[in-house]
């Protein structure tokens, strides 16, 4: 997929801007607080039909606005085109439409434009609690498995009926918990398995990226935990019921699933520097990609880089450089403070490539040049 234009309307510090954009490299140069992030939240939005880094739609609307606007022209690789928007007043539900038709329900959109962001707050994956690691799978897979989704639905809606059982003063009705208790593992291992297999596929290509970038310095791996490795998942969650009534809430089931990260067979969080870190977090996200272009959707996802050289050394952000140029990825949008970081990547790119200045929510093209996009 390749987003050809885009338009902004009162989205954080952007009051009003249309981009157009090249195929394959788009790069934003400023200085810190600039607008740069927020350009690449929009497209974000455009996704996933929410921001990346605000919980709350009404907090993305341009101080002394009433609105905000989102408009993406896409175009798919048999060349279909796709005109995405989204708008939303203050106080007002957002409106979300494809081809200027409105979606009955957001999540209908989900994959329809497959993207990954790799950004600095991805370090929370490691330092971060287990939903943050959880969050990171469930956006992957709902981008090729639409039933996934559906079950993620089910599932917290059940967990979220049982907790209110659970915290009742008055003894609950058994029938009723045992019912949400059934739900809970039949769409529970649903995930568990669809979690499970993405997983087992998805380590062995993020261990590559890892030695490429880190050139073999150290050895990673994932280890995926959940409570359905230790029986049957009703079994699991019934059995400690006197135990989750006196705390109030469910202790065990999939929305307590957790990855370990290790770095040399060690805790990454404990064990790892900054930049074996940020090494990690890349080399992952960069495996999520590799393994969205290989779904069943064959459709190539959007790549998003935002800041993501600092803290790593020379030779990490080479080996970087040279993997994002290759032809495996497509359209790329990348953020840095630093013009050299992307002269570099520029260089060994033989693709379209366009830079953008930011400053203060403006934002203009600075150079560009076209070449034959493959």
């Amino acid at each position: 997929m390749i987003l050809k234009k885009l338009s902004i309307i009162n989205y954080k510090n952007i009051s009003e801007t249309t981009l157009e954009l090249s195929p394959k490299i788009n790069c934003f140069i400023g200085n810190n607080g600039m607008g740069k992030t927020n350009i690449l939240d929009a497209v974000y939005y455009l996704s996933f039909c929410k921001s990346h880094s605000s919980a709350v739609d009404s907090q993305i609307v341009r101080h002394d606005s009433d609105f905000f606007v989102l408009e993406g022209d896409y175009v798919d690789e048999e060349g279909n085109e796709e005109q995405i928007y989204c708008g939303m007043k203050r106080g007002s539900r957002k409106h979300f439409k494809r081809n200027k038709k409105e979606y009955k329900r957001l999540a209908s959109h989900i994959g329809l434009i497959p993207l990954i962001l790799v950004s600095p707050s991805d370090t929370m994956l490691v330092e971060g609690g287990s939903e943050m690691r959880r969050k990171m799978i469930d956006i992957v897979i709902s981008q090729y498995r639409p039933d996934y989704l559906e079950a993620l639905v089910r599932y917290n809606t059940a967990l979220q009926q049982r907790n209110a059982l659970l915290k009742m003063e008055e003894e609950p009705d058994l029938s009723l918990m045992e019912l949400w208790e059934e739900e809970m593992a039949r769409e529970g291992e649903r995930i568990y398995v669809a979690r499970n297999d993405f997983l087992e596929r998805l380590t062995p290509v993020f261990e590559n990226f890892y030695r490429q970038v880190s050139e073999c310095c150290e050895t990673v791996s994932l280890n995926y935990v959940s409570h359905c490795q230790r029986g049957p998942l009703l079994e699991v969650i019934r059995r400690d019921r006197f135990k989750d009534r006196a705390v109030g809430y469910s202790l065990h089931g999939v929305h307590r699933d957790d990855i370990e990260m290790l770095i040399d067979g060690f805790p990454l969080r404990r064990e790892g520097s900054q930049g074996q870190t940020k090494t990690f977090v890349v080399s992952l996200k960069l495996a999520q990609f590799d393994f969205l272009c290989q779904t069943t959707t064959h459709t190539q996802p959007l790549l998003l880089l935002d800041d993501i050289f600092d803290k790593l050394d020379s030779h990490r952000v080479e080996q970087i450089v040279k993997i994002v140029s290759d032809d495996r990825f497509g359209q790329i949008f990348i953020t840095d403070t630093n013009r050299d970081h992307l002269d570099e990547i520029l260089r060994h790119s033989n693709h379209d490539y366009r830079i953008f200045a930011v400053k203060n929510g403006e934002i203009s093209i600075q150079c560009s040049e076209e070449k034959k996009f493959l």
